[in-house]
């Protein structure tokens, strides 16, 4: 039974998840006396659940000879992003009743995409099922980032994995070894299999945590799989709002670590020769933002305050510090949750609205093939090591570059895969920006919420900005390049060039 329903295209099996996934959150309204939203939920899931069955059922004469490929599945990846939010926004458009379905559809791209903007910025406007609606789309949004990453990017040469591969991107690369060579819903199934009671057991287990630290459990819950997906969604407008205090936070902080690096939680598509989270770059680059950027505002208070009498306690310091810290790797992760303590740490930096801080970490990004969105941290290292080397050769024109050959791979073709998808992203973002001014929107609006989109970073529109962007006050255009912009970050520019090569389609 198994085998055969792998046999269905991707975008299928995708549909019937997510007509199943509405049961919970019916079940959920329904034990708290919610009926008008529990039928929302029970009619959508049963209805989409019947109508995944007879769409399987008339196709499935033809699913029994052909097996989707690489290439199918990557384009039902995209039709995943591109159609399902339209499915996924009914329950929520029946159960708010009081917005339009642009706001609804867009709320679930949002989640999906596990970027994590609202349209609905007081938390007590919409009720709690919904609110658990919105954190299990952001939850599934990042479990099908990681086994999407292992079973269909990492094939391809795409995600991130073209950086440290022989292949060019959408092709596939014969020296990763077996599992890559595997069928294409074989690896699917497997990667499924593997990945899906970590992700759920990293969940459960942060979400006991987050209630033994004061945490109301609903809060906790969606508080938990909002970390795991680094999708930023809170039931109580941002985690600072919670009552897990200094405990709780440290408790996500270490969870944080999961977007960093695929290594720690999987080694399935990692092809160097040296395996551990220690050597693992990425992981190492992260650590070195973590520890440089909060130290930068930190002493930036010192400088500021050199010739005035400063009455701050060493406690004070600490909890500023602290407060920087873990915001900058909440955003880092693309996360976006802001610590309790962030206020007194912007108040220390002298620094009102650090915007552009947190608009770069967003930027940078977390791990290659994390639920981490922005240009991600391999990328980043590998331009490091090409710049310097380059700086290296100005000084000793004659040199030779030391290092394994894994390492001069990615200080060359690596670098120069890594430059393109850079190039491309400023491309984007620079496109996104000039249409959202041309929707109205003014210039640092316009760009803080292209990027806040192509970054999958929600939050940085109450951040970054020095007054919040609230997205229900955009037009529909703007709404429109905003999901746009959402879907765009988190497929990435390389799958879609990959998507419309037609030798990828005759492989």
């Amino acid at each position: 039974m198994g085998a055969r329903i792998l046999r269905f295209p991707l975008i299928l099996i995708l549909a019937g998840l997510a007509a199943l996934l509405m049961f919970p959150p019916a079940l959920d309204a329904a034990m708290r006396g919610n009926s008008q939203v529990g039928r929302a939920f029970l009619y959508s899931g049963g209805l989409g659940l019947a109508a995944v069955i007879c769409l399987a059922l008339a196709v499935s004469n033809r699913v029994t000879r052909h097996e989707p490929t690489d290439v199918q599945n990557l384009a039902s990846l995209l039709l995943a992003y591109l159609l399902l939010p339209l499915y996924l926004a009914l329950p929520f458009y029946l159960g708010v009743r009081n917005t339009s379905f642009l706001n609804a559809w867009l709320e679930m791209v949002s989640s999906l995409t596990t970027t994590g903007a609202t349209m609905f910025d007081a938390p007590g406007r919409i009720k709690e099922s919904l609110h658990l609606w919105r954190g299990l789309v952001g939850w599934a949004g990042g479990l099908l980032i990681w086994i999407s990453a292992s079973a269909v990017l990492a094939p391809m040469s795409l995600g991130g994995f073209e950086v440290t591969v022989r292949a060019e991107p959408g092709q596939d690369d014969t020296m990763l070894g077996r599992f890559q060579r595997a069928r294409p819903m074989r690896r699917l199934a497997l990667a499924t299999h593997t990945l899906a009671p970590v992700y759920a057991g990293l969940t459960l287990v942060l979400w006991i945590a987050l209630m033994a630290a004061g945490e109301r459990s609903f809060v906790a819950l969606i508080h938990a799989m909002s970390t795991l997906a680094t999708s930023g969604i809170s039931p109580v407008g941002g985690f600072h709002n919670g009552a897990a205090g200094l405990g709780g936070e440290a408790v996500v902080f270490l969870f944080f670590a999961f977007a960093l690096s695929r290594l720690s939680f999987s080694s399935d598509t990692v092809p160097t020769a040296r395996p551990g989270l220690v050597h693992d770059p990425e992981f190492r680059l992260g650590l070195i933002i973590v520890a440089v950027v909060p130290l930068i505002l930190f002493l930036r208070h010192w400088i500021g305050a050199i010739d005035i009498a400063d009455p701050a306690t060493p406690a004070q310091a600490l909890r500023a510090f602290w407060g920087a810290v873990f915001t900058v790797l909440s955003f880092l992760s693309t996360t976006g949750f802001e610590s309790a303590d962030w206020q007194a740490a912007r108040e220390w930096s002298g620094l009102g609205t650090p915007g552009l801080i947190l608009i770069g970490l967003a930027m940078v990004g977390g791990g290659v093939a994390t639920t981490a969105g922005g240009v991600k941290l391999l990328r980043v290292y590998a331009l490091y090591l090409h710049t310097r080397r380059e700086m290296e050769k100005l000084v000793h024109p004659s040199s030779v570059g030391r290092g394994t050959e894994a390492g001069r791979r990615i200080r060359r073709q690596g670098a120069y895969i890594a430059w393109i998808f850079f190039m491309l992203f400023a491309l984007s973002l620079s496109g996104f920006t000039v249409l959202l001014g041309l929707a109205g929107l003014d210039f640092e609006t316009a760009m803080i919420v292209a990027l806040s989109g192509l970054a999958s970073t929600g939050p940085l529109l109450h951040s970054a900005a020095e007054v919040p962007i609230r997205l229900v006050e955009l037009g529909t255009g703007a709404k429109m390049l905003y999901a746009a912009a959402m879907v765009l970050g988190r497929v990435e520019t390389l799958a879609l060039i990959a998507l419309l090569n037609p030798a990828a389609w005759r492989a």
